[in-house]
């Protein structure tokens, strides 16, 4: 995106969405595992995805994560709505993206560091979930125009429910749902969830419930309604406040729609349903919306940049948060505090590793290192 147009209430969303994820979450998870009172149920089960059909807060991180790349389209790629015809390098860079994700996905998720072939799973990762969506919603943006876009976004979440409808028979079983149909007969042994057995065979892990192939489908519908996000805030037409309260109106549009669909095609994260799309989305939207008033019409930045650590630097923040395992050093340094704190050791070492992420992303950002992909 292009530094003079940047809103500094992307970077702060996004940068909110991943400290939850790498620094709140691992937290908060390891007090609950200290604490098993159920005084802690309520938020045990906000910071625990739902097992199957649901939403809690648990569940847009990922939806939020892939939203956000896509509000930053309108700004990155404004000049070819504006007239400049895409060329070579245009599709150099998508195609660099693409792959550079899908990588980076293969590292955090898809076992590639194991070096064992037989393990590797080429398509289970939110990164490779956000090379596909960002991919054709870039295309959409700058070779359809705004109807050519809204045409083929709709024909994606058509095709989605279309695929349950005819193949489907609207089985939304956990195991025999048509998206997971499709990706266990297409990924086979490398379908993220396989359990391998010592005598070199394998089976299908059934507490592996997600699904990547057919969701593409609303994975690139989610990352366009980020696009349309960003495109009302790039609407110099209208009034700031104005852009704000468009998107917020638009959000809970989308999360009225969300529910009304999700009662004839539940609300379930796992397979990217279609009601889970518009209402995730309808989430994203009006979260952008607040932080956008809040920090780029209001002007009240204080106390949420340093948010920016993880925001301009996300992909980053997410593969060292998601890859290394600070927990050596940390109980290098911290191992006396074992016999002070007792059962809150693993707190203080997990308090540890994310104050190491911190620092080192608080340090990339104030030396100006930015991984772009």
């Amino acid at each position: 995106m292009d530094r003079k147009e940047r809103l500094a209430s992307l970077d702060i969303l996004r940068g909110l969405d991943l400290f939850l994820l790498l620094v709140a979450g691992p937290v908060i998870h390891t007090f609950l595992r200290i604490n098993e009172s159920p005084v802690w149920d309520g938020i045990r089960h906000q910071v625990s995805h739902v097992a199957w059909e649901g939403f809690v807060l648990w569940d847009i991180i990922m939806p939020l994560f892939m939203f956000m790349s896509g509000a930053t389209i309108p700004f990155s790629m404004a000049r070819y709505r504006e007239g400049e015809k895409p060329g070579r390098a245009f599709y150099f860079k998508l195609l660099k993206r693409f792959a550079l994700l899908f990588f980076l996905g293969w590292i955090v998720q898809g076992n590639l560091l194991n070096l064992d072939f037989k393990v590797f799973h080429p398509f289970a990762n939110t990164l490779q979930a956000i090379a596909v969506g960002y991919v054709f919603a870039a295309l959409a943006f700058v070779l359809l125009g705004k109807k050519g876009s809204w045409i083929f976004g709709t024909f994606c979440f058509a095709a989605y429910i279309l695929v349950f409808v005819v193949f489907g028979n609207m089985d939304f079983d956990p195991q025999g749902n048509v998206a997971m149909t499709i990706d266990k007969a297409v990924l086979g042994s490398h379908r993220d969830g396989v359990t391998w057995n010592p005598d070199g065979s394998w089976a299908w892990n059934e507490g592996y419930q997600y699904t990547w192939i057919l969701s593409s489908l609303n994975f690139i519908v989610t990352v366009m309604l980020g696009c349309y996000a960003g495109t009302i805030l790039k609407d110099t037409s209208r009034t700031k406040s104005l852009r704000g309260l468009l998107l917020a109106a638009t959000g809970i549009s989308l999360v009225v729609l969300g529910l009304a669909l999700g009662s004839w095609l539940p609300i379930i994260k796992k397979i990217w349903s279609s009601s889970m799309t518009l209402y995730s989305g309808g989430i994203c939207c009006i979260a952008l919306a607040v932080v956008y008033l809040i920090v780029d019409v209001w002007g009240k930045r204080k106390g949420l940049e340093w948010l920016k650590y993880f925001g301009m630097n996300s992909i980053a923040a997410y593969c060292i948060g998601e890859v290394i395992n600070f927990s050596s050093v940390s109980r290098s340094l911290l191992h006396g505090f074992e016999h002070i704190t007792g059962d809150y050791y693993p707190l203080v070492i997990t308090a540890a590793n994310v104050t190491i992420l911190f620092l080192i992303l608080r340090l990339m950002y104030k030396r100006g290192i930015f991984l772009k992909a």
